[in-house]
């Protein structure tokens, strides 16, 4: 099952596989993503979730004040549906 994923405010859509990291299917589609680590562990890929939800493997480092704001780390989320996303605070 593949998913869609827009970035705000540039409007930018992509897919993403179900399984498929955001940051990965960003980078796999020559999205431009703020990246460093890949692993969430420097907060680079950080983002604000506007519509959608996500799962992770492994709990993010995020506080649940964080969480219930919408902040995503995008290099360790998995769509469970389509996406907007936003890198403005």
């Amino acid at each position: 099952m593949t998913y869609k994923v827009e970035l705000l405010p540039s409007g930018v859509i992509f897919e993403i596989e179900e399984q498929q990291t955001i940051l990965d299917a960003a980078l796999s589609q020559n999205i431009a993503f703020p990246n460093r680590c890949q692993v969430g562990a420097c907060g680079m890929c950080l983002c604000r979730l506007k519509t959608g939800t996500v799962a992770y493997q492994l709990e993010p480092m995020l506080t649940e004040k964080e969480q219930a704001q919408g902040w995503v780390f995008a290099c360790q989320a998995f769509a469970n549906t389509d996406l907007v996303l936003t890198f403005d605070e």
